[in-house]
């Protein structure tokens, strides 16, 4: 379980001095729930994210442990070393809206005809509880010759899982080479 500290200071010169000290500012929100300003260690953080089984995982902060998941994150633009990250906590029961991972399967048709395979949207915008989140939306893109393309509706539906991007999204395609 990832460890967390609660962070004393939100002014400017705190902040420096806790990621000069290795560690990633965080704030911590759910529906109901008082915002908590935390911090953990960098390295410990991109450890949990890269090995976490599920969308959500375990932290605890000031000895209280919750189900987070990552809304969004802020990088360097140069170095891309992470800066800030923003989790909420999965509640269950608790319908909200999550980024869902898009995974794609398969080898494209296309690619023996000098396509690329394109991947528009790397994350798909859902809502739905915790307990009824997948883990990724996969996408077979083994039919799929140069100048086709997977849409939204073209999905296969999830129970209890909506779709909040419109219909008509592209999400992968497969190009031609140049």
């Amino acid at each position: 379980m990832l460890q967390g500290i609660i962070r004393e200071s939100i002014s400017k010169s705190g902040v420096n001095a806790l990621r000069k000290d290795g560690y990633l500012i965080a704030n911590i929100y759910g529906k109901g729930l008082e915002n908590i300003n935390a911090a953990f260690k960098e390295n410990e953080y991109i450890r949990t994210v890269r090995n976490k089984e599920t969308l959500a995982f375990p932290v605890s902060v000031n000895g209280k442990e919750m189900n987070v998941v990552v809304q969004s994150y802020e990088s360097h633009a140069v170095t891309g070393r992470l800066l800030h990250v923003d989790l909420m906590v999965a509640q269950k029961g608790v319908v909200t809206h999550y980024n869902v991972p898009v995974v794609t399967k398969g080898i494209a048709f296309g690619l023996k005809n000098k396509g690329l395979v394109n991947i528009s949207k790397n994350r798909l915008r859902v809502k739905a509880a915790i307990e009824n989140l997948p883990k990724e939306i996969v996408v077979d893109v083994t039919p799929m010759d140069v100048g086709d393309s997977r849409l939204i509706r073209d999905l296969e539906r999830i129970e209890n899982v909506t779709f909040t991007d419109s219909d008509r999204v592209a999400i992968v395609s497969i190009i031609k080479a140049k």
